[in-house]
C-alpha cells in the first residue's frame, strides 16, 4: 500500500514522500540523486522490491526537487543531510524506526554524510556515490568554474546541447558560489572516517551468497553495516570512486555490478537483488539502534 506523506524540515519547507507500507515498524529511507526525484526508476523499483519482501520503504523529494517545497540549489549538501534528518525524526515521532538509509549518486554522498554526523542508523547503502566532489563540478561547469564564480557569484547552466530549451537560451538551473564552496569544502574521505565504528563490517556482498558460512558469521558479529554498490561502466561517477570508499571505510561491503551504467538502465534487477540481500541480512541480525 502506498501513502503520500508530507514532512516539515527545519527551514519550514514541506518534503513530499511516498511510503510503501507493509505494516512493519521498521523503515528503509531512499534518497534520490542530483536533479532527480522520488519518482526516479531506481527509487521506485527499490521501494517496490523492499515492499514485496515485507519491508516498508519511504522515498521522498529533497527540498527544491520533485513535489517538495523550496528552491533547487546545486550542491546544497548540508541542507539535504538535514532534510534526511527531518525524515528520520518524523518516523521516530510516529513510533517507526529507520533501520537503513540508501542513496543513489549524490544521494549516496548524503547518506554517508548523514552517518558521519548522526549515529542512529543501522545500515547505510551508498549506490554510485561520488568520492571526489570537485571533479563533478569541473565536469559540469568547466575547469575555470571557480574563477567565473568569484567574478560573477553564480553560473547559469543551460539544458543539454541540442534541446529546444537550449536553442532558446533557457537556463536549466543556477549554481551559486556559496553552494559550490560548501560542496568543495566537504571532504568525503574525512567524513567517512567519522562514521560510527558500530556501523562498519567487512564482507563482500558476493560472499553473502554463501549462506552456510555467512549466516553463522553475521549472526554472531554484525551490529551495523555500510555497503557501496557501483556499476562497472558508470559514466558519471567512475567505479574508482567505490574503490576509494572501500579503502577508507575499514569494514566496508563493496559490490561492483558488471556492465551497469550510472542509472542501472539494464541492471535494475541486479541492483535490487544486491540491496535486498544486504538489507535482509541486517534485519535478520536484529540490526537495531536500540541495541
Amino acid at each position: 500500500m502506498k501513502q503520500k506523506i508530507k514532512i516539515l524540515n527545519k527551514r519550514g519547507e514541506n518534503l513530499v514522500g511516498v511510503l510503501h507500507e507493509t505494516g512493519s515498524t521498521k523503515i528503509v529511507v531512499l534518497c534520490h540523486g542530483a536533479r532527480s526525484s522520488k519518482e526516479d526508476n531506481i527509487m521506485v523499483n527499490l521501494a517496490v522490491a523492499l515492499e514485496n519482501e515485507g519491508i516498508s520503504a519511504f522515498r521522498f523529494d529533497f527540498s527544491g526537487n520533485g513535489e517538495s517545497e523550496g528552491s533547487f540549489q546545486s550542491g546544497n549538501l548540508s541542507s539535504e543531510v538535514e532534510d534526511l534528518r527531518a525524515v528520520v525524526e518524523y518516523f521516530i515521532g510516529v513510533n517507526r524506526l529507520t533501520v537503513a538509509v540508501l542513496g543513489h549518486s549524490k544521494g549516496g554522498c548524503i547518506v554517508l554524510l548523514y552517518a558521519s554526523q548522526y549515529h542512529d542508523i543501522g545500515a547505510v547503502v551508498n549506490v554510485s556515490g561520488r568520492y571526489d566532489l570537485q571533479r563533478g563540478f569541473e565536469e559540469r561547469l568547466g575547469e575555470n568554474f571557480l574563477e567565473r564564480l568569484k567574478k560573477d557569484g553564480y553560473i547559469d547552466v543551460k539544458t543539454r546541447a541540442g534541446s529546444r530549451a537550449c536553442r532558446k537560451g533557457l537556463v536549466d538551473y543556477r549554481v551559486t558560489e556559496e553552494s559550490v564552496m560548501e560542496a568543495l569544502n566537504t571532504n568525503m574521505h574525512d567524513a567517512c572516517l567519522l562514521i560510527d565504528e558500530r556501523c562498519r563490517f567487512h564482507i563482500t556482498l558476493d560472499d553473502l551468497c554463501s549462506l552456510e558460512y555467512n549466516l553463522a558469521y553475521v549472526n554472531h558479529q554484525v551490529k551495523k553495516a555500510v555497503a557501496s554498490v557501483h556499476g562497472s561502466l558508470d559514466e558519471i561517477n567512475p567505479v574508482q570512486d567505490a574503490l576509494e570508499f572501500a579503502k577508507i571505510i575499514p569494514n566496508h561491503q563493496l559490490q561492483i555490478i558488471e556492465g551497469a551504467d550510472h542509472l542501472y538502465s539494464s541492471h535494475q534487477h541486479e541492483l535490487a537483488s544486491v540491496v535486498l540481500r544486504f538489507i535482509k541480512e541486517c534485519l535478520q541480525d536484529g540490526n537495531d539502534v536500540s541495541k
